[in-house]
């Protein structure tokens, strides 16, 4: 993934915010006061598909207002989420370690800005899914989470993923544990069958549209599968999208320009985000009607 950076959610939708007061300047610390409790029901929220790489951010994970919290405070109560009619607790602790270790988001002073409700949020939304996927029985082997992370970041060092955003080895396993679970279930629920992202063609050194190849053909033979004939060298039928698109093309097994394969290609990326977002629709459907059957509440720990 580009920069190594693995997003908490991958195509968020319109999600309900709380807005907070500006960030106070570091060194500054007030004290814990009587929490405000704010209910929200998160059936409104429209979330993204949280397949596989929501679990880790690249981003600071600070709260915009301006309250802190003192080490000692870090496993105090911010929020209780209730789903399925069993109620669960979360710590400052937690929510803070979603964005990476507990030691690289203190402030200068040591104290921590407690997480912003977003942040809450989407720890919640997280710990929802997993916990359907547990009631579902769904687990993963670690040799399931070493192909995740090789499939997903290209490597299933986990000491070197963690060092790209403040994690020991042990959390970031852990993490990607939790992602590996995710996409075990929204394979088990999405219908849609997306197909491999196509990559496009090689360019001619000369940038010469028309030229031709047989690497050419065989790449838009590739894309196009049954709706070319390769044993009597044309198209098997004249009603299929790459026909359509390719029919002014003089296209054989052996020969076919540079244009042309640009053309199968825009066809291919065509039918790819068309699969994507039908399958992100159907995950985006389901997760939220999980989420329909919870409620949040935050804390404020402002005084």
């Amino acid at each position: 993934m580009a920069d190594s950076t693995i997003e908490k959610n991958s195509a968020k939708g319109g999600t309900a915010k709380t807005s907070g007061a500006p960030k106070a300047p570091k060194g500054s610390k007030r004290s814990l006061g009587t929490p405000i409790w704010i209910a929200i029901c998160v059936v409104a929220l429209v979330v993204g598909v949280l397949c596989g790489h929501f679990l880790l951010s690249s981003g600071s994970g600070k709260a915009t207002g301006s309250t802190t919290i003192s080490e000692s405070d870090l496993d105090s109560t911010i929020a209780n989420y209730t789903y399925n009619g069993s109620s669960h607790a979360i710590t400052a602790r937690e929510v803070i370690e979603q964005n990476g270790s507990i030691e690289n988001q203190a402030n200068d002073d040591g104290s921590y800005n407690v997480p912003s409700a977003d942040d809450v949020l989407s720890y919640a939304r997280n710990a929802v899914v997993l916990e359907e996927a547990n009631a579902q029985g769904i687990s993963v082997t670690d040799d399931d989470v070493s192909a995740y992370a090789q499939s997903t970041l290209g490597t299933d060092d986990y000491a070197t993923i963690g060092s790209n955003y403040g994690l020991d080895e042990d959390a970031t396993k852990s993490l990607l544990h939790d992602a590996a679970v995710i996409k075990k279930l929204r394979d088990s629920v999405v219908t849609t069958t997306v197909p491999d992202q196509p990559t496009a063609p090689t360019a001619p050194s000369d940038g010469n549209e028309d030229t031709t190849s047989a690497d050419y053909a065989q790449y838009i033979i590739g894309l196009a599968g049954d709706e070319w004939d390769s044993a009597n060298n044309t198209w098997a039928s004249t009603d299929g999208t790459y026909y359509s698109a390719l029919s002014t093309y003089s296209i054989s097994n052996d020969s076919a320009s540079y244009a042309a394969a640009e053309q199968a290609y825009y066809v291919a990326y065509s039918n790819y985000s068309a699969a994507a977002s039908q399958a992100s629709s159907e995950w985006t459907t389901y997760v939220n009607t999980l989420l329909s059957k919870t409620s949040i509440q935050i804390g404020s720990l402002a005084v």
